[in-house]
């Protein structure tokens, strides 16, 4: 039996959960007997039943005597819905194949063992690289308690992302943009500076022509609580709210004003008038905030460097020259002195959208 090619069904059926399931993983589920597919599963919302349970619903009779394919180790433990490992062993299934152990360190191997004590034969690591990748928010969460962290701009060729006046639309193509909204929809939370805010009054909401998108949380770090009561991101009819990271000093009747309007403001301790980047991923972790996507300006994409909280990069590259050294930077301020003490990424990829180049990869 070909343990990769069903494994790989599995691995695309986890991906139909993209943006649906946090703080659960995306997983996926097939029921094998015979060398045939007898049932399908992944898991669609955090709350509902896993994909397990769906494919061996779907499977019927057929799972007694056959082989489950799945991208996470069976769950042992009752959460919001009861163990997987028990409707396994109710059904009859012989053998269990999973990509990966779940790295939760508190149910680690617990439903592997479980089941191997009860006559189910398991085998972990069948695709496990792609199943991680496809779970690296998660897999980042539920080990340290903080987001995913990636860091996303738009750049000329000549490293600008916004001309002398502000001005940056379009610096990429419809395609390349079209990608951006697929991220936001991926991602818990979407974050930018109070300039970006003020430059540009963007929705930050998750926009597909024909499909329906989750929106992201919407974060903006505004130190000193100067946002317009006008703001559009203030305005926006959705599920998820906005988040004003603030400093502690900017409490009082701005906050009181601000939340009345429906937003919610979150107090982080400073360093050097900033907002302290690894406190406020602790408290966006303390939130369910697995992964956030960064989008700058150009002073908070510095930010998150200097503080080491990015884990992965996206970016885009557009064929335009501004010529002069008078636009915005991708990032701003004092960088490091040396090239040996720059931020390396690793794992490239190389990807084009329509005449723009998108350089993907992860901080080391």
């Amino acid at each position: 039996m070909d343990d990769r090619h069903f494994m790989n069904i599995a691995l695309d059926l986890a991906a139909k959960g993209e943006g649906l399931t946090s703080p659960n993983p995306m997983v996926g589920a097939v029921v094998v007997k015979d060398g045939q597919v007898v049932g399908r599963g992944y898991h669609k919302v955090a709350g509902e039943s896993h994909a397990e349970v769906n494919a061996l619903e779907e499977a019927g009779d057929l799972a007694k005597g056959a082989t489950l394919y799945v991208t996470l180790e069976p769950c042992n433990h009752t959460g919001r819905t009861p163990p997987c490992t028990r409707r396994i062993l109710e059904l009859g299934v012989r053998r269990v194949v999973a990509a990966m152990k779940d790295p939760n360190k508190k149910v680690t191997g617990g439903g592997a063992e479980f089941l191997e004590q009860n006559g189910v034969q398991f085998t972990a690591g069948v695709c496990e690289g792609q199943a991680k990748k496809l779970n690296e928010a998660f897999i980042k969460y539920v080990c340290s308690g903080r987001p995913f962290v990636m860091a996303k701009c738009a750049a000329t060729l000549d490293g600008r992302i916004a001309t002398r006046t502000g001005d940056s639309r379009w610096v990429t193509g419809e395609t390349a943009r079209r990608f951006v909204h697929q991220l936001r929809h991926r991602v818990d939370a979407v974050m930018v500076g109070i300039n970006t805010i003020r430059n540009d009054d963007p929705s930050l909401t998750t926009r597909l022509p024909g499909l329906q998108g989750s929106d992201p949380v919407r974060i903006i770090l505004d130190t000193h609580l100067s946002i317009s009561p006008d703001a559009r991101v203030l305005r926006q009819v959705s599920a998820v709210p906005t988040i004003l990271v603030a400093g502690s000093e900017a409490v009082g009747n701005k906050k009181r004003a601000l939340e009345k309007s429906g937003a919610q403001v979150l107090e982080v301790s400073l360093k050097n008038d900033l907002i302290d980047m690894k406190a406020l991923m602790v408290q966006l972790g303390a939130r369910e905030i697995t992964s956030l996507l960064i989008e700058g300006g150009s002073r908070v994409l510095a930010s998150a460097f200097n503080f080491a909280v990015v884990d992965k990069v996206y970016f885009f590259y557009a064929p335009k020259i501004l010529g002069g050294d008078d636009g915005v930077p991708i990032c701003s301020g004092p960088g490091v002195e040396l090239m040996s003490e720059s931020i390396t990424i690793d794992d490239i990829c190389v990807h084009r959208y329509g005449d723009d180049v998108l350089i993907e990869g992860y901080v080391t």
